[in-house]
Parts: C-alpha cells; structure tokens; sequence
C-alpha cells in the first residue's frame, strides 16, 4: 500500500472552496490509515510465532544440538569459575563400563571389561561418547553422577569420527549445552570432566587449550584435535572439555602418555562432528559413507584349533605348529549379502593387496583408501585367492547400518507396531 502525500495535499487545496469535501476527506484519510496500521500489527502478531514454530520443526530430534552446523555467535556474558562450571556440568557427565562379547580360548570362555565416559545430550537419555569406548560391548552399563546405574543401548556410532551415541530409558536428566568450538583461541580456559582409571567419576581437571587443529593419527585415522593440558587420563575416553562459560565445546579422545610425559591431552571438536551426531541420532549412521561391505582382518589362521582331533592328547602330542601359524595382510573374514563387495566377486579367505593400484598391507590402509572415495565410485581390487592374483571392480554403496544395527531398529519397530495395534 502507498500514499501520495503531494496528492492529498493538492484534494485539500482543491477542496478549501467546498469546506464540507475537504473534511470528509480528511476523515478518509485518517480512516484509511488507522485501518492500515491495525491490519499491520495483526500481521505482526499472527505470523512470528507461525515463523518460530516452523523453525523448531526443523530442528534434529536432539534439541541440545541445535544445528547440523553450529556456526553461532560468541556468547557473551563472565567467564565462569571452575567451581561454577564444574557445578553446571557435573551431573551431565556419566561413567561407563563394559564388557565385550564372550571368547573362548584353550583355557576357557572369557570376556573383557573396559571403561570410559560420556556426556549427557538429552533429558530423556541420549549419551554421547566414543565409538572406541563402547565398540565391540555386549553390555553397557551406566552410572550417573548422583550413582543411579542404568543399562544403556547403542544408537548408533562412527569409526572415522570416533564418535558414538548410546540411550537409557531415564527422564528429567539433565544436557550439556552445546558451545562452538570455532570460537576458541590458544590459551582460553578448558575444564575436562570425566571418569579417569574407570574407577574416579566426576573427576574435574582444568589447564588451557595448548593448540588446536592438532592433526593426530588415532588407531590409524587422521583427526584434527583440540590440544590441552588438562589432566586427562584412561577412562576419561568420551568425557567433556568445557569452555569459559561452561558449554561443552570438545569430546576427550585420547592422551599422549609416557614415563616422561604429562599435561597433553585431546578432544574432537564439538563443531567437526555436529553432523555426524545429528545423522546418528536420526538414522542410527552416518550418510554418505562409502562401503565395500566386508570385515577384514591383519591375520588368518591357517588350522583351527582341534582341528587335527577331538582331544587334548591331539593337542599336545599332534602337529602343534600347525595350530599356530599366522600370516599377515588384509584378509576377508565376512562379505554382507547384496553388499558392493559381494556384487564384485569378493570371498571369504581372500587377501586384499591393492585398491587402485595402491599397496594395502593392512585392514587400515584398505579402510583409508575406500574413506578417500565417495558413493557411486567404482574401485578396482587387488586380491589373492588360492596363490592366484585376480583384478576385481566394485562400485562403493553407502553405508546404511551394520545387520545388527537394522535387526534392533527393526526389532524396535515391531515392537512398536504391536503396542499401538
């Protein structure tokens, strides 16, 4: 709507000749613009919260993580003490324990236990830590700060990021909030809290941030780390570095230790992984990968065990090396059904040498060089098969979830389907 005051004034001018038009018009006028102003707060009113509503339905299921990029403004406000963020943070932080699936050797079934940490992103449960503190676990149990102990579920997790999220049915917890970790500079304030030597939860340290963009190699995968010199120590894995104003800003991953080395610690950077969270947390995997679709391994045996007989005198008194030689390389223990791998011709016991015409000696360097390609690439693969080297193509798949991941969600869903029917 436009008003022309040039021609309004000239009606009045006009008009001074009829008194009675000039009013009338003028009482038009008026009229006309009241009318348009009240139409225009009515407008403001109804359509911002339309806005915000649209806004939040945008959002990933986790609210705490409120963006796929968190690219957000400094925040503004006094830096926090120690004894402040450590009150803020404390019952966001939680202990975990594990223990992997059972093995059996010659002297028995047995399994292993680990520990690490991890951080509240939920009210209702979400945790996140690192995928190398829950990997492999066949029970997770849970210990909250006030000592509550829940048994916990994997969402889902990521190699390449190190990152991993697990749930337990709670309510009324209480998340982190997320800071943005573009923000730090060397030297700022870093508070770590976590479970250090599995045994010590809640543990509170604090240092600096000695460097950032620190590119480390961690179980054989580039990652660029935030550097401190907070105390951190093992079962610190999956805890949370803090900045000055309490926000959680890193996941601790790993520490460099040795007889003559301390005050060097590392976390992934919150914003470098905010993606992987969100896709984890709605798809239960990250989007995008490329997959092969096998499992590998560095060795292969070349006799089961007992394999000879069915009794500890064949054991002792048979072939015994037989038993336990070994050789080395990228060996295929499994290929997935359907998988880029199967469809190429890839079979159980075949050693993988080459991709691309690059060297592989290990399950890492295969792993690296399927990480630089993307889905739809066709790569071609150097194996041995019966002392035979055969050229195999395959054309990467995304990764949508490992068949244990799929029988849970699909499980869940069953499950879901009954209760609402």
């Amino acid at each position: 709507m436009s008003f022309d005051n040039h021609e309004i004034y000239n009606d009045m001018e006009k008009s001074s000749r009829g008194g009675s038009s000039v009013i009338q018009k003028l009482v038009a006028s008026v009229l006309f613009l009241s009318i348009g102003f009240a139409i225009g707060n009515v407008y403001k009113v109804t359509k911002t919260p339309e806005t915000q509503v649209n806004d939040k339905s945008e959002l990933p299921i986790i609210e705490t993580v409120s963006t796929k990029t968190p690219k957000q403004v400094a925040t503004k406000g006094e830096a926090l003490s120690i004894k402040e963020i450590a009150n803020m943070n404390q019952d966001s932080i939680v202990e975990i324990k594990i223990a992997t699936k059972a093995t059996s050797s010659y002297f028995g079934t047995y399994t292993t236990t680990g520990s690490g940490s991890g951080i509240i992103i939920s009210k209702d449960g979400y945790i996140l830590t690192n995928n190398h503190v829950i990997e492999d676990a066949s029970d997770i149990k849970i210990k909250l700060h006030d000592g509550t102990e829940y048994d916990a579920k994997v969402v889902g997790s990521d190699s390449k990021t190190d990152v991993g999220i697990i749930k337990i049915e709670a309510n009324n917890l209480q998340p982190v909030k997320i800071g943005n970790s573009d923000l730090l500079s060397v030297g700022d304030t870093a508070v770590v809290i976590g479970n250090p030597l599995g045994e010590l939860g809640g543990t509170v340290t604090n240092g600096i941030i000695s460097a950032l963009e620190r590119e480390m190699n961690i179980e054989g995968t580039k990652m660029n780390l935030i550097q401190t010199n907070a105390a951190i120590n093992p079962g610190n894995s999956g805890g949370g570095m803090f900045n000055s104003n309490g926000e959680l800003v890193g996941i601790v991953v790993a520490k460099s230790s040795g007889l003559s080395i301390e005050g060097l610690g590392f976390a992934i950077p919150i914003n470098d992984v905010a993606d992987v969270i969100n896709d984890i947390l709605e798809l239960g995997y990250v989007s995008g990968r490329p997959y092969l679709g096998v499992e590998l391994s560095d060795t292969k045996e070349t006799k089961t065990p007992y394999s000879g007989g069915n009794s500890i005198f064949d054991f002792f008194y048979g072939d015994f090396d037989s038993y336990t030689k070994t050789s080395y390389g990228a060996y295929v223990k499994y290929v997935e059904e359907g998988s880029a791998a199967d469809e190429a011709g890839i079979e159980v016991d075949d050693q993988i040498i080459s991709i691309d015409g690059e060297m592989c000696s290990s399950t890492t360097d295969v792993s690296n060089a399927i990480a630089e390609h993307e889905v739809g690439d066709t790569i071609s693969i150097g194996i041995v098969r019966n002392k035979k080297m055969l050229s195999l193509k395959a054309t990467l798949k995304e990764y949508t979830g490992s068949n244990e991941e799929k029988d849970s969600k699909e499980e869940q869903k069953d499950k879901k389907e009954k209760v609402e029917s």
